[in-house]
């Protein structure tokens, strides 16, 4: 009897780039947060050996370079277990679409894989395991809202954000994000701020929480403030006082400014995207942004009757687009399992 788990997609709210680190990562700054879209993944254990991966769609890897195929071979590793592995994927989320939907497929297969073998690893240990695989698997192990630091593999739960009305576009487009960072670092090449020492990033956002990152930029710091001042409820934004029930938390936060910094790079390839963000922006959108590098862009809404009208205008101009929810913390693993 195999065990199904929901994979449930992110949306970063905001992402600010620092460039290439010591270990050829670059340095990130973003909040992440669960959406209630998802992939469906289905894990069975048997007697034998070998890991097998089945999906219907021909851009997902079933081989050893698969995501899930390698947090399956760490995780019976570190268990002492042996079996044969079996992993479906039904896929809905897109392939390269900025949605994590590949590093949420793998941290699916990860509990499964528990459930299959009646067995579970501490929480310190899937995340170590997580941040070995990919930078976003372990967001995935947290849900909700979530701060993302260093190669965006550090993860810290925030306060939970309402549910609140998303509609989510598509297009059948494949972004690389290699690609993308190749793009940034040629751009900001030729306009490289002087280094210098900054403060504790991490104990600015998080309270208690220690961290040093090495020169960070003041753009990383800028969106530190920002994301500081926010979680203090003071933001020094004109206008980011809550003013009745329409305003949430989350408008509070996307009223301090924070952007994507790889739209100054995929926008200006593709500029098909720049025109979907201002549809959702016409359409009643109080925050709209590409998602990680693309190519899903999404648009955040008072009301779900908004969402599902931008979502129909979009559909109607020929982009796959969706009407969904953000989802908190506890909603996230409350359907996770429910399959």
């Amino acid at each position: 009897m195999p065990s199904t788990i929901r994979s449930f997609a992110k949306i970063n709210l905001g992402l600010h780039i620092r460039g290439l680190r010591a270990d050829g990562f670059h340095e990130l700054r973003t909040v992440y947060q669960t959406i209630a879209l998802h992939d469906v993944v289905r894990v069975q254990v048997s007697r034998g050996s070998g890991i097998g991966i089945i999906c219907a769609d021909p851009r997902v890897p079933t081989d050893s370079t698969n995501t899930c195929f390698r947090i399956v071979e760490r995780a019976m590793a570190v268990l002492g277990v042996s079996g044969q592995v079996s992993i479906e994927i039904e896929k809905k989320l897109p392939v390269q679409g900025g949605l994590g939907g590949a590093s949420a497929n793998a941290v699916a297969t990860l509990l499964a894989l528990e459930r299959a073998l009646k067995k579970q690893l501490p929480g310190s240990e899937k995340l170590r395991i997580a941040a070995e695989v990919g930078s976003d698997l372990p967001l995935f192990l947290v849900g909700g809202t979530i701060l993302g630091i260093g190669r965006g593999e550090d993860v810290y739960p925030l306060a939970d954000l309402p549910a609140t009305a998303c509609v989510v576009a598509m297009p059948e487009i494949a972004v690389s994000t290699p690609k993308a960072f190749a793009d940034w670092d040629l751009q900001s090449s030729a306009s490289v701020p002087p280094t210098r020492t900054g403060g504790d990033a991490r104990s600015s956002l998080v309270a208690g929480a220690k961290l040093t990152v090495s020169s960070p930029s003041d753009r990383m710091n800028e969106f530190s403030r920002r994301v500081s001042a926010w979680l203090s409820g003071a933001s020094g934004v004109p206008g980011s006082q809550r003013r009745g029930r329409a305003e949430t938390p989350l408008l509070d936060l996307v009223r301090t400014g924070i952007e994507n910094d790889f739209e100054r790079v995929v926008f200006p390839q593709h500029p098909e995207l720049r025109e979907v963000k201002r549809v959702l922006e016409r359409e009643g959108a109080f925050y709209a942004s590409l998602s990680g590098s693309g190519s899903a862009v999404y648009g955040l809404f008072r009301a779900r009757v908004t969402a599902s009208k931008a979502a129909v205008r979009l559909q109607a101009g020929g982009t796959p687009a969706v009407a969904t929810a953000t989802l908190t913390r506890r909603q996230y693993w409350q359907r996770i399992f429910d399959c």
